[in-house]
């Protein structure tokens, strides 16, 4: 770990020289690689240069104690001694979490899709109100989220809902929400109060650039047609909404949200994109059995994950076992326990694999 630390320490170095020289701005490819790598690499470099700092204060707090006669200055000698030994453990462990293997997806903004599964209309009415919980999320995070396309049904509740969700790491957070969302309450309509359990599911996929994933013009149909359903002026009256069907996948994506065709144009590639892309990732994924079981929960997404109990007021997560009883503030999107816990769990679980290695 330490010879790799020392290489990660010589290379932040020949970093902050090529971005010091002269020029190196004209080259914005290369002066935006040079800036990203310095970026990833800094808390790295950060936490080693303080690991090494509290090495060598242990090292002179011991021979300070070995030469010093003065009770006063054995004593201060001792306090840095113990603070020092404490927190070099503390960036041990940080370091070893730093060092491991980041998702190349981590950084990428994210589209997020929900569709209501068993329940009927409880399953639409819940599918919308965890569409709210990533708005207020989102927000929190201040993340930008632009609608992408929604099927709404009469009472309030969402079939489907597409977002986008545009902001740092956005991916590296919201990753962890793919899955079965099961939820278990009365539903308003029901007389007799008996409980109902209801499902939807949530696909988080990274957005995929043009690099990523490239198009065959012959394997799309472009589609333009007027926009359905609920609009603001002019959103009904011209052939703004646009219609992709991708071939080899049988992928149909609707968009409808812009009142401008291009803009809907580029929504509707975008969420293409994302979902050819994801279809790869998927295929890796599953070919990787061994890394998968390092992972926390299987990335399937068929898997429940976390179930909302309203008549007790708890949400459980059921890949780490964790229950909180403050369901109202978590349909608030008051998320970030949950997500802690996730990421916890899964580097524990990573590191847990590379020590067995």
């Amino acid at each position: 770990m330490f010879d790799r630390l020392e290489d990660i320490l010589v290379r932040f170095e020949e970093i902050l020289s090529a971005l010091g020289e002269p020029g190196v701005a004209n080259d914005q490819e290369r002066f935006r690689k040079l800036m990203k790598e310095q970026s990833d690499l800094a808390p790295i470099v950060e936490a080693y240069k303080e690991y090494k700092q509290c090495k060598q204060n242990i090292e002179d707090s011991l021979a300070m104690l070995e030469e010093e006669s003065d009770e006063e200055l054995r004593e201060l000698a001792k306090e840095e001694l113990n603070g020092s030994k404490a927190r070099m453990e503390e960036l041990e462990k940080q370091l070893k979490i730093l060092l491991l293997p980041k998702d190349p997806n981590d950084d990428k903004n994210v589209i997020v899709e929900i569709r209501a599964g068993a329940g009927g209309d409880e399953a639409a009415l819940f599918a919308a109100e965890i569409y709210r919980m990533y708005l207020h999320y989102a927000e929190s995070r201040r993340w930008k989220v632009e609608l992408v396309e929604c099927e709404e049904i009469g009472i309030g509740g969402m079939k489907n809902v597409t977002f986008m969700i545009n902001g740092q790491g956005a991916y590296s957070v919201m990753k962890y929400e793919s899955g079965v969302h099961r939820v278990q309450r009365v539903p308003e309509t029901e007389s007799g109060g008996r409980i109902h359990t209801s499902t939807i599911t949530v696909a988080v996929m990274p957005e995929a650039e043009e690099v990523d994933i490239q198009i065959d013009e012959k394997d799309i149909r472009i589609d333009v047609m007027r926009a359905s359903g609920n609009g603001g002026q002019c959103v009904n009256t011209t052939d703004s909404a646009v219609r992709l069907t991708h071939y080899p996948t049988g992928i149909v994506i609707y968009s409808q949200t812009e009142k401008s065709q291009l803009q809907n144009k580029e929504k509707a590639f975008a969420l293409l994109r994302a979902k050819l892309y994801d279809m790869e990732c998927q295929k890796q994924h599953d070919a990787e059995a061994e890394a998968r079981r390092s992972q926390i929960g299987t990335g399937d997404r068929s898997e429940k994950i976390r179930t909302y109990n309203f008549p007790q007021g708890r949400v459980t997560d059921h890949r780490i076992g964790l229950t909180l009883y403050k369901l109202d503030k978590v349909m608030n999107g008051d998320l970030q326990e949950i997500i802690d816990a996730c990421i916890a769990a899964d580097q524990a679980a990573k590191l847990a694999k590379m020590g067995e290695e």
